[in-house]
C-alpha cells in the first residue's frame, strides 16, 4: 500500500465534462475521507463536512456551527470568522446547517489567503474554545439587567430562527419535509424550533461535538488550481493528531408509510381585514435514494417536465385552476439521502386544498394516460444538460456546487463522483426517454401514484398566531422565574452582565496577531481589465468582450427605462416577463416556452437600476438576457425576434395568472428579505435611481401590484393600453443597447444575426420624461406578522457635504465586521447587520436582519460616530479593513458575468480610470480617514431618515417611547 502523507489513494479519475481530475483518498490513521480535485480554476475551494443527524429540534448542529468559530486553539480570539471577513480576500466564508450535516466551506483566489482560510476552519471544527459564554451568546441565555426587570431569552440562534419561524414559505417547506419523515433525523429541525432551543444544556452541546466532529466522521474536499501534494501535506498535520474511533451516525432510511397521510399546520398571517384567501397546500412524495444515479439524473428531467416553464402540465394546471395565486412547494428534494417531490399551490382558500390534491393526482394519471408532449421532454432534457454542461454558478464559486453535489452520495457511504461524471447517467437517460415509450410516464406511475408514501400538507393563516406565540413565550419566562429563588435571579443578573463584559472586551493584540493574514503589499495596484470593444450594429449600440467562455453565447438586449413615463415604471418586471411568457402570434406560451427550452440555454429578464456618474438622472434598464452554444445564435435570434415583434399582449388570462404570482412571491419575499425591502425605501429618499428600485420591488412595488390584480379583472383594456405603449416606447432601437459575451470568433457569428434584427425593429428618437422624487413618510413604521425586525436608518452623504473618496468603502465595510456586529449580532442578538455605501449616489444606509430589538438597535446605529472617533486602528486593523474592501472590489465572476459587469460600468459611468482611482484611495486610506467620517456619521445621526419593518407590537411598544415619531404602515 502506497502512502502519500498518511492517505491513501484509493481512486483516480478523469472527469472530461468538467475538465478535472478526481482523486479519492483515505487517511489511514483516522478514516478521513478526502475528494481532491484538480482543476483549471484559480478560485480555489477547501471545505470539510461532517455527518450531524440531530435526536431533537434543539438546534443543537446550527448553534455548533456558529459556535466553532468563535475561537479556537491557535486562534484563540472571540471571533476569527470575523477577522477573515476583515481581512480576507476570500471569495467564499460561510458554514451551513442541513438536516443531516454540517459544512465549512472557504475559498478564495489567493494561494497565501486560501491556506490561511484553511488553516483557521481546520483548527476551528477540530479545536474549538466553546466555552459556555460562547454557547449562551449564539444559541440561547436568559437575559435580565436587574433582578425587577423582565426577563429575557437572547441568543444568535435563537433570534435566527424566530425569524425563520415568521415565515410562511419556509414552515411550508420544513413542515412539508418532515411530513415525509416522521421516524428520522429528518424529521425535527437541526435549524432549531425557538420553543424547544432553551432546553438545550451546555453539556449536550458540548457532547455533540465530541461525538461528531471528528475526522473519523469528516468529508474533507479540495478544489481549484492548487498543489495537490500540498493539500495532503497540510491536512495532515491536522489529521495525524486523532486516532480512529467508531462514530455512529448513520442516516436511516425512512420506513415506507402504507397510506398517505394529511396535516394541517397554522402559520402567522396579517390581519383579518386582508380578505384574500392564504392559505398554502403541497402534495409531497419519498421517492428513492439519491445514490440510484441513473433514476437521481431521470428524476431531473422529469420535475423540469413537469414543473420547469411556465407551459410545464402540472404547473400550467396549477396555474389554470384558479385556486390560488402561485406554485409552492420546493419540487425535486435531492440533497438528502432519500429524494423527495413537493407541490402544490399557495394564495389559496383551505377549504379548497382538497380540490387542489385531486388536481394533482388528475394531471399526472392524464399524463400517464394520454403521454408526455415529446416536445415538452426535448426541452427538458437540452436544459439539463446544457446546465451541467455549462456548470454556471453564478456568484457561488463552481467548486463549491461540485462539492455539495458530491455529498448527495458521498455522505450516505456512495461513490462521490457517482453525479460528477454526469455524462454517462445522463446518456442512459436520453436514450431510454428517446427509445422506450413511456418512459416518463412509468416513472410518474411507479414513484408518484402508485406509491403510497405521501403527504399532504395544509398550512392555514392564523391571524393571532404571533400574538399567541409571544404570550406562550413570556409565560414559559414567568414560569422560568416563578421557581428561582432571590439568590438564582441575582446569578442571572451577574451572568448578564458576564457575558456582555465579555463580548465587549476587545481581543488582546497578541491574540489578534495569531490570525493569518494577507500584507497590503500583497495585493494588485492596478484593476483587472474586462475586454470591451464598441460598435453600432444596425442602430444599436453594441458592446462585445472577447472571453473564453466554451462554446455559449451570452446575449443582452437592454431597453432604456428611462424612456417610460413614470406611471408605467412598475410594470416592468410583469412587460419583461411578459415577453418570455405570454406567447406570440404564431405560437402559444406553451410552444414558445418549448422552443427557448430545446433550442437556447435560457431566456430571461431582468432590471437593472443605478444611480451615474455626474448625473441627477439613473440608469434604469430592462434586459432580455440569453445564452446558446455558438451553433445555436440564429435560433435564439429568432426567438428574440418573435418576442420583440409579435408578442400578444391581449392575453388577459395569462397576465392575470403572472400578477397574482408576482403578487405572491413579493409578499413571501417580507419576511425572509425584509433588510432588502427597508432598504429599498430607505434609499428611495436619495435619488432618482433607487426611487426607481423602490417602485420595481419593494414595497411600494407590493401595493401597486394588489391594485392591478383587481384591474386585470375590472379595466382590462387600461391594463392593454399600458403595456402596448411601454411596447412602443421601449422596442426602439434608439432606446436600446446590446452586449455581447463570447470569444472573436463566437462574436463574428453573433453580430449578423443582431444586425439582421435591429433592421426589423422600429426606429424612433428617444424622450427623457420627469420622474417625481419619492413622496412618502421619511420615518416609517411597516407592519406584517413576525416575531422580528428589520430597522433601518440613513442619509445621503454627498446632501450632507461629503465628496467620495476610496476610503468610505473600507470604512462602510469595517463599521459592517467591527462595531456593527459586535454590537447588533453579538450582543443585541440579532442575525446581522449592513453598512452600506452607494459612492455614486451618495446614499449611506445602516439596515439590521432578523433583529430582536428596535430604537436600541437606531441607537447603535447613531453611536457608529462615537465609534469612529474613538478607535484606534492599530496599522494591523487597518491592513485588514484594507484588504477586505479590495476583496470586495476583486470578486470572482465567471465570464457572463464579467460581460454583464463591464456593461453595467459603462451604463453608469463607472470608467477604468475612475475605478482606478478608487482602488488607489482604498490602498491609501488611514486611520485618519475613520476619524474625518465620523463627522458625516454624527450627520447621520441627527439627520436621517428611519424605516423600520416589523410586527405591530414591536411598532407600537416603539411609539410609545416616541409618540408621533412614525407614520404607521400596515404592509401585511
Amino acid at each position: 500500500m502506497t502512502l502519500k502523507h498518511g492517505f491513501q489513494l484509493l481512486k483516480e479519475e478523469e472527469i472530461r465534462e468538467l475538465r478535472i481530475v478526481a482523486r479519492v483518498f483515505r487517511h489511514t490513521k483516522t478514516e478521513a475521507q478526502i475528494l481532491s480535485l484538480m482543476a483549471d480554476d484559480e478560485n480555489k475551494v477547501f471545505g470539510i463536512t461532517f455527518r450531524t443527524p440531530p435526536t431533537d429540534s434543539t438546534g443543537v448542529p446550527h448553534i455548533l456551527e456558529h459556535s466553532v468559530l468563535c475561537g479556537s486553539r491557535k486562534f484563540p480570539v472571540k471571533e476569527p470568522f470575523v477577522e477573515l471577513l476583515k481581512g480576507s480576500l476570500q471569495t467564499f466564508l460561510n458554514a451551513f446547517t442541513y438536516p443531516d450535516k454540517t459544512c465549512y466551506p472557504v475559498a478564495s483566489q489567493n494561494l497565501q489567503d486560501f491556506y490561511n482560510l484553511m488553516d483557521v476552519y481546520l483548527d476551528a471544527v477540530f479545536y474549538p474554545r466553546i466555552t459556555r459564554a460562547i454557547f449562551e451568546q449564539e444559541g440561547w441565555h436568559l437575559e435580565l439587567d436587574d433582578a425587577s426587570g423582565p426577563l429575557l431569552y437572547k441568543g444568535v440562534v435563537f433570534n435566527e430562527m424566530k425569524g425563520a419561524y415568521s415565515s410562511p414559505e419556509n414552515r411550508l417547506s420544513e413542515y412539508s419535509l418532515q411530513s415525509l419523515f416522521p421516524d428520522t433525523a429528518y424529521g425535527l429541525d437541526s435549524g432549531g424550533d425557538p420553543k424547544q432551543i432553551p432546553k438545550l444544556t451546555y453539556e449536550q452541546f458540548r457532547a455533540f461535538h465530541q461525538k461528531y466532529y471528528h475526522p473519523s466522521n469528516a468529508r474533507i474536499f479540495f478544489y481549484g488550481d492548487d498543489n495537490p501534494e500540498e493539500r495532503l501535506r497540510r491536512l495532515q498535520v491536522y489529521l495525524d493528531e486523532f486516532d480512529a474511533i467508531d462514530v455512529d451516525s448513520r442516516i436511516r432510511l425512512q420506513s415506507p408509510f402504507g397510506k398517505p397521510k394529511r396535516i394541517v399546520r397554522p402559520f402567522m398571517a396579517g390581519e383579518k381585514a386582508d380578505k384574500e384567501p392564504k392559505g398554502m397546500v403541497t402534495l409531497n412524495w419519498l421517492l428513492t435514494q439519491t445514490t440510484d444515479v441513473e433514476t437521481n439524473f431521470a428524476l431531473h428531467v422529469l420535475t423540469y417536465i413537469l414543473l420547469g416553464m411556465p407551459g410545464s402540465p402540472l404547473r400550467k394546471a396549477l396555474t389554470d385552476s384558479g385556486l390560488g395565486e402561485d406554485i409552492a412547494g420546493d419540487g425535486l428534494g435531492s440533497e438528502l439521502r432519500q429524494i423527495t417531490f413537493s407541490t402544490g399551490l399557495k394564495g389559496i382558500d383551505t377549504k379548497e386544498s382538497e380540490k387542489v390534491e385531486s388536481l394533482i393526482l388528475e394531471t399526472l394519471n392524464e399524463l400517464v394516460r394520454s403521454g408526455i408532449d415529446p416536445k415538452t421532454t426535448e426541452a427538458a432534457l437540452n436544459t439539463i444538460e446544457f446546465s451541467l454542461r455549462e456548470n454556471n454558478t453564478g456568484s457561488f464559486p463552481r467548486g463549491l456546487s461540485l462539492m455539495l453535489r458530491s455529498l448527495t452520495t458521498w455522505l450516505y457511504d456512495g461513490d462521490p463522483l457517482a453525479l460528477l461524471s454526469f455524462e454517462k447517467p445522463l446518456e442512459a437517460v436520453k436514450r431510454r426517454a428517446r427509445s422506450e415509450k413511456g418512459f416518463f410516464e412509468g416513472m410518474i406511475q411507479n414513484l408518484f401514484l402508485s406509491n403510497p408514501h405521501r403527504t399532504t400538507v395544509v398550512l392555514a393563516p392564523d391571524e393571532t398566531l404571533g400574538e399567541r406565540e409571544a404570550a406562550d413565550e413570556q409565560e414559559r419566562l414567568q414560569k422560568v422565574r416563578s421557581v428561582m429563588a432571590p439568590g438564582e435571579l441575582e446569578r442571572v443578573v451577574e451572568n448578564t452582565r458576564e457575558l456582555k463584559k465579555t463580548q465587549g472586551t476587545p481581543d488582546s493584540p497578541e491574540a489578534l496577531a495569531t490570525i493569518p493574514m494577507l500584507k497590503v503589499e500583497d495585493l494588485d495596484r492596478k484593476n483587472k481589465a474586462i475586454p470591451l470593444a464598441f460598435e453600432e450594429v444596425g442602430g444599436i449600440e453594441t458592446l462585445s468582450h472577447d472571453l473564453f467562455t466554451n462554446g455559449i453565447a451570452y446575449v443582452d438586449v437592454g431597453f432604456n427605462l428611462r424612456s417610460l413615463p413614470a406611471e408605467y415604471l412598475p410594470y416592468v418586471h410583469l412587460f419583461g416577463r411578459a415577453f418570455v411568457e405570454l406567447g406570440t402570434e404564431k405560437e402559444d406560451f406553451v410552444a414558445l416556452t418549448q422552443r427557448i427550452s430545446s433550442r437556447t440555454g435560457g431566456i430571461h429578464p431582468h432590471s437593472f437600476t443605478s444611480a451615474k456618474r455626474d448625473s441627477q438622472q439613473g440608469a434604469v434598464w430592462l434586459f432580455l438576457r440569453g445564452k446558446s452554444l455558438v451553433g445555436q445564435v440564429e435560433a435564439l435570434f429568432d426567438i428574440l425576434r418573435d418576442m420583440l415583434l409579435i408578442v400578444r399582449w391581449d392575453n388577459q388570462e395569462r397576465f392575470r395568472q403572472m400578477v397574482m404570482e408576482e403578487k405572491a412571491r413579493v409578499e413571501q419575499k417580507l419576511v425572509p428579505a425584509g433588510h432588502q425591502m427597508v432598504g429599498l425605501r430607505l434609499r428611495s429618499h436619495f435619488g432618482e435611481a433607487h426611487w426607481a428600485a423602490e417602485a420595481l420591488s419593494g414595497v411600494s412595488y407590493l401595493f401597486f401590484l394588489r391594485k392591478l390584480a383587481h384591474a386585470v379583472n375590472e379595466d382590462w383594456p387600461g391594463v392593454l393600453d399600458a403595456l402596448e405603449r411601454m411596447e412602443q416606447t421601449l422596442v426602439n432601437r434608439r432606446a436600446m443597447i446590446a452586449n455581447i459575451t463570447v470569444d472573436q470568433a463566437g462574436r463574428d457569428l453573433v453580430v449578423p444575426h443582431l444586425r439582421r434584427l435591429s433592421q426589423e425593429l422600429p426606429e424612433a428618437p428617444v424622450a427623457t420624461p420627469e420622474w417625481p422624487s419619492a413622496d412618502i413618510p421619511l420615518f416609517e413604521g411597516m407592519t406584517i406578522p413576525s416575531q422580528v425586525n428589520y430597522v433601518g436608518k440613513g442619509a445621503n452623504l454627498y446632501n450632507l457635504g461629503y465628496r467620495f473618496d476610496g476610503s468610505a468603502l473600507v470604512i462602510a465595510r469595517y463599521l459592517r465586521n467591527a462595531w456593527l456586529w459586535d454590537q447588533v449580532r453579538v450582543q443585541g442578538g440579532a442575525y446581522g447587520a449592513f453598512c452600506q455605501m452607494d459612492r455614486l449616489s451618495g446614499s449611506l444606509a445602516f439596515v439590521s436582519y432578523r433583529d430582536p430589538n428596535l430604537l436600541q438597535t437606531l441607537e447603535i446605529f447613531d453611536r457608529s460616530a462615537r465609534f469612529l472617533e474613538e478607535t484606534r486602528l492599530s496599522d494591523e486593523e487597518l491592513s485588514k479593513a484594507i484588504i477586505g474592501a479590495i476583496g470586495d472590489l476583486d470578486s470572482y465572476m465567471l465570464p457572463d458575468a464579467k460581460g454583464f459587469a463591464s456593461l453595467v460600468r459603462y451604463l453608469r459611468g463607472d470608467t477604468d480610470d475612475t475605478r482606478q482611482q478608487m482602488r488607489d484611495e482604498i490602498l491609501s486610506t488611514t486611520a485618519d480617514d475613520f476619524r474625518a467620517m465620523a463627522r458625516f456619521m454624527r450627520a447621520v445621526a441627527e439627520k436621517g431618515i428611519v424605516k423600520v419593518l416589523g410586527a405591530p407590537s414591536a411598532i407600537e411598544a416603539a411609539e410609545k417611547e416616541r409618540p408621533g415619531w412614525l407614520s404607521v404602515l400596515k404592509v401585511l
